[in-house]
């Protein structure tokens, strides 16, 4: 039975998903910027990817977020196969905003001009092997307001062109998200959200502007899992292992940060209640936090597919267990 617990809406576009994505940043492979630091989350077998993707369709999974930098284009094309024929079961999300190369699979700058958003569009849709983008995402969370206005503005055309069905902001700040929101086909905003890093302002948006919630970072980059431990260097070819300024919790070759892990080790009770492995409390949690919530873990494996599927049998903490947490954190 379908539920406003089990499913969304995404904005006003009359899109009907289950309240679960699946990101496919990890299913894109190694891939770098200019100066050779990792970008992916290491190495990747593409069968297994395949496997998962389809495992998850089996599961009732209908919304896959993508970008076409992830993998430089891999994870797209992946993607593409993993769907084939049940492409117009599910509602496919991809961004565009950076500029790459697809031979060296090494990020090369970025680009936001409209022009360059129809030619990256174009690419997408080639890889995804698809006539059409239900969800997409500008990528350059902080991109000028005033060029975003007229990115906005490109995206109403590919909609009334038929490429796009409604279009998004992935950033998270709420004054830019606003921007997009102004719009007549802009349908969401992906932001960061998870039980360590709270949200509130941009929630508060997508309640005004009545726009989807897509939650990136639902298991704080793996913390979240409970498979991180202190002390445990990860692999070279993983983002996590010299993390950039905007990844808290890991340092640079030591692994997960142990004051973080604390605070996952604080909440294991609350969230691995009614049976839930960590991870699926942690869904839980943003499931309880607002009904305009998506959040989309990553995966690699079929393992991985199953169990974040899974939080779906279970539905959001109780508001008493959400209160727990806040206590137990200091919010």
């Amino acid at each position: 039975m379908e539920t406003t617990e089990t499913t969304r809406t995404l904005g006003n576009s009359g899109m009907r998903i289950i309240a679960l994505g699946f990101g496919c940043w990890a299913v894109g492979g190694e891939w770098q910027d200019a100066d050779g630091q990792p970008l992916g989350w290491g190495k990747v077998d593409d069968e297994e990817s395949v496997r998962a993707i389809r495992r998850a369709l089996d599961l009732g999974v209908t919304f896959f977020d993508t970008a076409d930098t992830y993998g430089a284009g891999h994870s797209e094309r992946v993607l593409g196969r993993a769907l084939g024929k049940r492409r117009d079961d599910v509602v496919v999300a991809t961004k565009w905003g950076n500029v790459f190369d697809e031979d060296t699979r090494t990020l090369t700058g970025s680009d936001d001009s409209p022009a360059y958003a129809r030619r990256a569009l174009t690419a997408s849709l080639r890889r995804l092997g698809t006539d059409h983008v239900d969800l997409y995402q500008l990528h350059l969370s902080d991109a000028d307001p005033v060029r975003a206005a007229e990115l906005r503005d490109a995206c109403e055309e590919f909609v009334s062109e038929g490429l796009i069905r409604a279009y998004a902001w992935s950033t998270d700040d709420p004054e830019r998200a606003a921007v997009f929101a102004a719009g007549e086909h802009c349908a969401a905003v992906q932001h960061r959200l998870n039980v360590l890093q709270d949200a509130p302002e941009m929630l508060a948006l997508c309640e005004r502007a009545g726009l989807a919630g897509i939650n990136r970072s639902p298991l704080a980059m793996g913390l979240l899992t409970g498979r991180r431990p202190a002390g445990r260097p990860l692999a070279a070819g993983d983002i996590r292992s010299n993390p950039p300024a905007w990844l808290p919790g890991f340092t640079a070759g030591a692994g997960a940060d142990p004051e973080w892990l604390g605070r996952v080790d604080a909440l294991k009770e609350v969230l691995t209640s009614g049976g839930r492995t960590l991870a699926q409390g942690a869904l839980a949690w943003i499931w309880a936090r607002s009904p305009r919530t998506v959040p989309i873990p990553g995966f690699r494996t079929v393992r991985q597919a199953e169990e974040n599927a899974g939080a779906m049998d279970r539905g959001p903490l109780t508001a008493g267990q959400s209160a727990e947490i806040d206590r137990i954190l200091g919010r």
